[in-house]
């Protein structure tokens, strides 16, 4: 029996999965974490800590598995998109990898669209330009930290930094580095226009594979650190959202999902890439040839829910659920705005801060939470609204991450969206689908598609949208606008002033 194994490198966990051909899963391992934030609006991590909880997780699922590790015929990887991780020359860490939730780098953003022009940015690009991706986050190391990037002879994604531990040769993939603000979509390579034009030297960049395609064996240090053997072949793997949707089985274009975990996307799959002429949605390149995503991305979805939930002292989630699942649509009046760190889509804006609107005498904790779970549901509702107007739609959607384990906010995407819901039967969906990718490259597998038939259920459930409540939502879907578009000016205004202080 042949073994597939996964690894999905989060923001705030790292999970391995191990599973059978059938898609069986035999053994799951996680590490929680916590990101640095050394300064208002930083979020960094040391690559070391991931690598530390992949070994350990690797050993411990190899453990509960009971295989032996030769069985293992393929590893790959899913990880958070975005971030920058920099080695020296002998292959050393130099400082913590810049997170994908970062807002340090505006002046850098400013630059690269004064160098290359708007016109450019649309064409070539085909994204807008935003903190805590990996480009102007490099270009802040070298205008902040000249030492260190002095050292710079290697960038890449934070998976492809597991990636390379595990079998000692610096690369990433197509779609994570699709996500780098430095690379041509429509090509499907790194850019020497825009390195260029921002003169950062295009032989920092590393080779991309395919997200299916072989990147090597377990080196003999790998090996040792995790005990896997030195026969499992090392497959590309890909940003989350590529994997995500791998693990969803959405692999037809024009199948969508929705995701919370950390941050929060919706995401569409389509067989050319799609330009929004605003630059509020990413289009990112997909797990093969040929095939694009078009995503909205908000910064904080289940962030906002970890976040509320740590100023009380207990957080028993099932008991938040059916506290949640009592209280009305609306909150009793109560609006969420979750721009904690800033939002993507529509915003495009790192200046903002989150806010409760309309609490009052007869708000309590369970109000407040479900308030929270509504204002994600509607930054999400926000961000297929903006893809709707490019022509992107969907009948029903996949739900995924921490959203999609809670009952009520399930319910509550399905409600506000006015979209039905289905959910995989596995919670871990990148993991899944980088197992998936890791058969394909191992040879057990002929194509993802192939994969996916052969591994991805759904449970037997069918989230269907509440007509009254969607109607109830509506309105309240228009106040949450409403008030994002009256008090603009004053967050951003006192999201600076905090960040002086």
């Amino acid at each position: 029996m042949a073994y597939l194994m996964g690894i999905d490198l989060g923001t705030s966990s790292l999970k391995t999965i191990i599973i059978d051909e059938a898609g069986n899963v035999k053994a799951v391992s996680a590490r929680p974490y916590q990101f640095a934030s050394p300064c208002g609006g930083y979020a960094e991590h040391d690559p070391r800590e991931w690598w530390k909880a992949c070994c350990e997780t690797v050993k411990e699922a190899l453990a509960a598995c009971g295989a032996p590790a030769s069985s293992v015929k393929g590893v790959s990887f899913s990880g958070q998109m975005h971030g920058a991780v920099l080695l020296d020359k002998d292959y050393q860490v130099i400082r913590p990898a810049i997170l994908h939730c970062d807002a340090r780098s505006a002046v850098q953003v400013e630059e690269i669209k004064a160098a290359l022009g708007m016109d450019r940015v649309r064409e070539l690009i085909m994204n807008p330009v935003y903190t805590g991706f990996l480009l102007p986050s490099l270009m802040w190391v070298r205008d902040n930290e000249p030492e260190n990037y002095e050292k710079v002879r290697h960038v890449f994604l934070p998976k492809d930094y597991l990636k390379f531990r595990m079998t000692g040769e610096v690369s990433s993939d197509y779609s994570d580095a699709s996500a780098t603000l430095a690379f041509d979509i429509k090509r499907n390579c790194w850019s020497e226009e825009i390195l260029s034009a921002v003169d950062v030297p295009m032989d920092f960049f590393p080779r991309c594979y395919g997200t299916d395609e072989a990147a090597g064996t377990v080196c003999e240090a790998a090996s040792r650190e995790t005990g896997l053997s030195t026969s499992t072949v090392v497959v590309a793997g890909g940003g989350d959202q590529v994997m995500q949707g791998i693990g969803n089985g959405i692999t037809q274009a024009g199948s969508a999902t929705s995701n919370i975990g950390t941050s929060g996307q919706v995401s569409f799959q389509s067989d050319v890439p799609i330009m929004n002429p605003a630059l509020s949605t990413n289009t990112f390149c997909g797990y093969k040839k040929g095939r694009w995503f078009t995503m909205g991305a908000i910064m904080n979805a289940g962030l906002s829910l970890k976040w509320f939930n740590s100023l009380f002292e207990t957080a028993d989630f099932n008991q938040i659920n059916e506290q949640v699942a009592k209280v009305r649509p609306g909150s009793g009046g109560v609006i969420f705005l979750p721009y904690l760190n800033g939002e993507r889509t529509p915003h495009v804006n790192p200046n903002l801060s989150g806010m409760f609107l309309g609490v009052n005498l007869n708000t309590g904790r369970p109000e407040m939470t479900r308030a929270v779970m509504e204002g994600v549901a509607f930054a999400l509702y926000q961000c297929i609204e903006v893809c709707g107007n490019l022509g992107l739609k969907a009948d029903n959607m996949v739900a995924s991450g921490g959203g999609a384990r809670s009952g009520p906010w399930l319910q509550i995407q399905a409600d506000i969206f006015n979209i039905p819901l289905k959910v995989a039967d596995t919670e871990e969906q990148a993991g899944l689908g980088s197992a998936i990718a890791a058969g394909v490259g191992a040879g057990v597998y002929r194509d993802i598609e192939e994969g996916c038939r052969a591994v991805v259920k759904y449970k037997d459930m069918l989230v269907v949208p509440n007509a009254a409540a969607h109607e109830a939502y509506e309105e309240y879907y228009q106040l949450y606008k409403d008030t994002y578009e009256a008090g603009r000016d004053v967050l951003q205004r006192v999201t600076l002033m905090g960040r002086r202080q």
